[in-house]
C-alpha cells in the first residue's frame, strides 16, 4: 500500500479535529486550561487588578502529588515468561543452577533446538535485564512525567524507540575492532501530539494506525532526510510552516498483515509536502506505545483529567479565601477619609505618624476619620474550611491520606489511611497494566532488533554477560507478570509492629527479629545482626 504525504496530512487534520470537539472545550483548550490551575495561575483572564492581594490556595496540585506518589510509591517488578512452557519448582532449581554455570562461563553458549530449559533460563535473565534497562532509561522518571501528562490531559504515552548511536560497550569480534550500537530509548509523548488511528478503540495494539507529531527545525529535517537518501527536488520541499523557523514532522505507524500469517510495525515520516523517510519495517511485532489512561472513558481511546471537574471548587475556594483576607484587611486597616481642608500635610498612614492641623478642636476631630468596614461572620472562614475539606475528601485525599491526621495510634492511622486510598485501586490497576505493556514491548525489541549480543545481567553470581541470540525466540509469545510490592512508607510501620508483638510473645528471637527488619531501618544492620548473633552463641555455650 503506497502512502503519501497528503493523504497522512489529511489523516492528521481529521484526527486533529476530533480531538477538538471532545468535552465542552475540545482536549487542546482543555489541556491549557488544566495546566493554568495545575501550576497556580488560577486568577488568568479575572481582571481583578492589582490594587488587593489575589489569594490562591491550590488543591488541585495537592491532589495529583498526592495521587502520584501512591500510584509510584508502590515497588513494582517484572517477570518474563513465554506461553507454552512450563515453569516448575524443580525448572526453577534448574534455572538457577544454569544461570550460575554460564555466569562462571563466559564460553558458554546455547546450540541446538531451542529446550524449555533454554526459554526459562532466558525469560529470567530478561527479567533481571529489564531492571537495567529501567535504570539506563531512567524510567522512575518517565513514569512521573506520565502520570502528570495524564492527570492535567487525561493520558500520557511512553514511546519506545530504537536509537542505533547508543553506545553498548559491547563488540562483535574478539579483537573488539567492530562495536555494537544501538538499544531501545524512551520518550513521554503529550497526548496532544499523539492521533490515534480510530479513536473509538481502547487498546492501542489494534489501532489501524497511529500518527506521532513534532515541531523540528527545518534543517533537522532535511539533515535526516537526506540521510535516508532524499533527493535535491524533496530537501527543497522541506520548509518552515511557521515564523519560528519550524516545520511539522509526522509519523505514521501502523500494522501490516504478512502473508504467511502474522503482523508487523511499519513507519513512514513526512511533513506535510515532503517524505522524510520512505515507510520500511520496524521489525516490531508490537505498537511501541504504552498508553495510560488517568480517568477512562467508554469506548473512547483518550482519557479524562480530574482536573477539569475540580475547577469549579477550585475558583470558589480561591474567591472565598480572598474574600476573608480582604475583610481582615479592612478590619485591621480600615480606610481613612482626610478633610483637605484643614489637613494639608501628606498622609502616609505610617504608624506614628504626626498629623499637624490648623483650627480649632472642632477642626481637629474632623479632620482624619476611618470607615468602619462591616461585620464579617466568622462563620466564613468555616465554609471556606468545610469547602476545602469535602473537596479533599471526595477526591480521595482527606487528612489520614494526607497525613494531616491527628491521631497518634499508629494502627488507627494506618487503617484509615489504607481505607482513603482504596478508591485508588482502579487507577493503580490501570498503571500496572501501563507498566505490564511496556514490558511486554521492551521484549518485543530484544526480540526484533538485538540480533546477537551479550546481555547484562547483575544477580546473586554479580554482574555477568549473557550470550542472546535474538532470532532463536522470535515465536515466542512473551508475557509479562507485574508484582507489587509492598507500600513503602505505611508498610514498614505495619512490618515493625507485627515483628515487636512476634518477639513480644517468644515465636521469634533476636537474631530473627533483626533478620526480618526492613531495609534502611537500623544503620549497620549486618554488624549488629553479627554482634547479636555471638552474643547468642557465647550464652548457649555458657
Amino acid at each position: 500500500m503506497k502512502i503519501n504525504p497528503t493523504d497522512v496530512f489529511k489523516e492528521y487534520k481529521n484526527a486533529m479535529q476530533f480531538k477538538s470537539t471532545l468535552g465542552e472545550k475540545g482536549l487542546y483548550e482543555q489541556t491549557r486550561i488544566n495546566e493554568r490551575f495545575y501550576a497556580g495561575d488560577q486568577w488568568y483572564g479575572a481582571k481583578c487588578g492589582n490594587d488587593r492581594p489575589i489569594v490562591r490556595h491550590n488543591i488541585i496540585k495537592r491532589i495529583g502529588e498526592f495521587k502520584m506518589s501512591q500510584i509510584t510509591g508502590t515497588p513494582i517488578s517484572v517477570s518474563y515468561s513465554a506461553d507454552g512452557i512450563p515453569n516448575t519448582d524443580t525448572s526453577r532449581r534448574s534455572i538457577k543452577n544454569l544461570r550460575q554455570k554460564m555466569a562462571n562461563d563466559s564460553s558458554f553458549a546455547f546450540s541446538g533446538n531451542v529446550g524449555a530449559e533454554e526459554i526459562n533460563v532466558v525469560m529470567s535473565a530478561l527479567s533481571d535485564y529489564r531492571k537495567l534497562t529501567a535504570e539506563r532509561v531512567g524510567l522512575d522518571s518517565l513514569c512521573m512525567r506520565a502520570l502528570k501528562n495524564a492527570y492535567i490531559s487525561g493520558s500520557s504515552v511512553l514511546y519506545t524507540y530504537w536509537d542505533s548511536e547508543v553506545a553498548t560497550g559491547l563488540y562483535s569480534d574478539d579483537a573488539k575492532t567492530t562495536p555494537i550500537k544501538g538499544d531501545i530509548k524512551c520518550e513521554v509523548l503529550d497526548i496532544r501530539n499523539v492521533y490515534f488511528g480510530d479513536p473509538y478503540c481502547e487498546d492501542v495494539q489494534n489501532q489501524p494506525f497511529i500518527i506521532l507529531t513534532s515541531r523540528v527545525d527545518v534543517d533537522v529535517a532535511r539533515r535526516e532526510a537526506k540521510r535516508f537518501g532524499a533527493d535535491n527536488a524533496t530537501l527543497n520541499l522541506i520548509e518552515p510552516d511557521s515564523e519560528d523557523g519550524k516545520v511539522l514532522v509526522i509519523t505514521r505507524l501502523w500494522r501490516e498483515y504478512k502473508e504467511n500469517g502474522g503482523t508487523r510495525i511499519m513507519c513512514l515520516k513526512c511533513t506535510e509536502k515532503a517524505v522524510i523517510r520512505k515507510e520500511f519495517d520496524t521489525r516490531l511485532r508490537m505498537y511501541p506505545l504504552a498508553l495510560f489512561r488517568f480517568e477512562e472513558k467508554n469506548d473512547l481511546a483518550y482519557g479524562d483529567s480530574e482536573i477539569t471537574y475540580l475547577i469549579p471548587n477550585q475558583i470558589a475556594i480561591n474567591r472565598m479565601i480572598t474574600a476573608n483576607v480582604w475583610a481582615a484587611m479592612s478590619m485591621g486597616m480600615p480606610i481613612m477619609v482626610v478633610n483637605g481642608d484643614t489637613v494639608t500635610t501628606d498622609i502616609t498612614n505610617d504608624p506614628g505618624q504626626i498629623i499637624k492641623i490648623y483650627g480649632s478642636n472642632e477642626d481637629v476631630s474632623g479632620a482624619v476619620k476611618y470607615v468602619t468596614p462591616p461585620d464579617f461572620s466568622a462563620a466564613f472562614g468555616d465554609n471556606v474550611n468545610i469547602l476545602i475539606d469535602n473537596t479533599l475528601t471526595q477526591s480521595g485525599a482527606n487528612a489520614a491520606a494526607l497525613g494531616d491526621s491527628e491521631l497518634n495510634n499508629a494502627t488507627a492511622l494506618i487503617t484509615l489511611r489504607n481505607a482513603a486510598i482504596m478508591p485508588l485501586t482502579l487507577i493503580k490497576n490501570r498503571f500496572y497494566y501501563f507498566m505490564e505493556q511496556l514490558a511486554r514491548i521492551w521484549a518485543d525489541f530484544w526480540i526484533t532488533q538485538y540480533g546477537n549480543r551479550l546481555i547484562k545481567i547483575e544477580d546473586e553470581n554479580g554482574i555477568w554477560y549473557m550470550p542472546f541470540t535474538a532470532s532463536r525466540y522470535e515465536n515466542l509469545y512473551l508475557t509479562a507478570k507485574i508484582t507489587v510490592g509492598p507500600d513503602t512508607v505505611y508498610s514498614v510501620a505495619e512490618s515493625i509492629s507485627t515483628l515487636n508483638s512476634l518477639y513480644e510473645k517468644g515465636v521469634i528471637n533476636r537474631h530473627q527479629y533483626l533478620r526480618r527488619l526492613p531495609e534502611g531501618v537500623v544503620p549497620e544492620l549486618e554488624g549488629l545482626i553479627t554482634q547479636v548473633s555471638q552474643e547468642e552463641a557465647s550464652e548457649h555455650d555458657g
